[in-house]
Parts: structure tokens; C-alpha cells; sequence
């Protein structure tokens, strides 16, 4: 066992990994309107459990990576995932104190964060507005977050991720 250096890197990546295929799926369009932030959730999950590994440069990278896969303005979710990690490192602490329903709920401000700044972007550099469909992402990953949760915690332990 080495106590030195933390370890689990590879599967903190493989996790990033999964949630980027999960948001390129092709879906429906009735089903993909409905499709949630997996990578908001993985970062949102892996900020509380390890703010020292992951963090606001973490969600960075995650939000280039995500606006190379998905074709959007360059920055546009690097800017928004770097402040809902910032957002996450900062409470990680309070966060994971509250029961499950309150953690819901932070993630879904979380998640809407995101949103907003995204939207905020497009809005800037004149892109039309959005409905409030544009805002069903964000219930569907609270109301999915204590799966996403425990699944990336038995994960966690698993490869004994610290």
C-alpha cells in the first residue's frame, strides 16, 4: 500500500470518460431533451468526495472537452463547470453533511448554475432564447443523483480511489 501518493487517477478519468459518451448518445429527441448533465453529476460527485484532486482545474479541462465534443463556443462549459466545481470545493464540506433530499436539491442549483452560464454565453454572442424545456436536464439529474451517487461511490471503493 503506498501511503505517499494518492492513487485512483485513472478511474477519476474513466469516470469523466463515461459521462462524455453518455452526453454524445444519440437519443430520441423526445427522450434527449430529457438527457442530464452526466458530466455536471460525475464533477459534482468527485469535487465533494476528493476537493484536493479535483477541482475547479479539473472542471476546466472537463468543460473544454465537453465543448469540443458537443460544438460549442470554446469555453462555454469550461467556464460554467470551472465555477460549479469552485461552488462545490468551497461547500464540500456542508454538502455532504445534508440528508439526501437537501443534496438533491443543491445539486439541481448546481446543475441549473450551469445551465444559466451556458445560457448566459448564448445569449451573449446572439443566439436565440430557450423554452423551459432547456431547464428539464437539471430536475432530471437531481431526481438522479442518488443513483449517479451511490454508483460512483461503489466505484470509489472499489479501486479504493483517494
Amino acid at each position: 500500500m503506498n501511503l505517499g501518493r494518492p492513487h485512483g487517477g485513472f478511474v477519476i478519468i474513466s469516470s469523466f470518460a463515461v459521462a462524455m459518451v453518455l452526453t454524445i448518445v444519440p437519443l430520441p429527441d423526445s427522450v434527449a431533451r430529457l438527457r442530464p448533465d452526466w458530466v455536471g453529476l460525475t464533477l459534482i460527485f468527485w469535487c465533494l468526495l476528493l476537493p484536493y484532486r479535483v477541482s475547479v482545474g479539473s472542471g476546466f479541462v472537463a468543460g473544454l472537452l465537453l465543448d469540443v465534443l458537443t460544438g460549442t463556443l470554446l469555453g462555454q462549459h469550461a467556464l460554467a463547470l470551472s465555477l460549479v466545481a469552485y461552488v462545490c470545493v468551497r461547500l464540500h464540506a456542508r454538502i455532504r453533511a445534508y440528508p439526501a433530499w437537501q443534496q438533491m436539491l443543491t445539486v439541481l442549483v448546481l446543475l441549473m448554475l450551469h445551465q444559466l452560464v451556458v445560457l448566459w454565453v448564448d445569449r451573449t454572442i446572439g443566439r436565440p432564447g430557450h423554452g423551459f424545456a432547456y431547464w428539464l436536464p437539471s430536475f432530471v439529474g437531481m431526481f438522479l443523483w442518488p443513483l449517479a451517487y451511490r454508483w460512483l461511490l461503489s466505484i470509489q471503493r472499489a479501486f479504493s480511489v483517494q
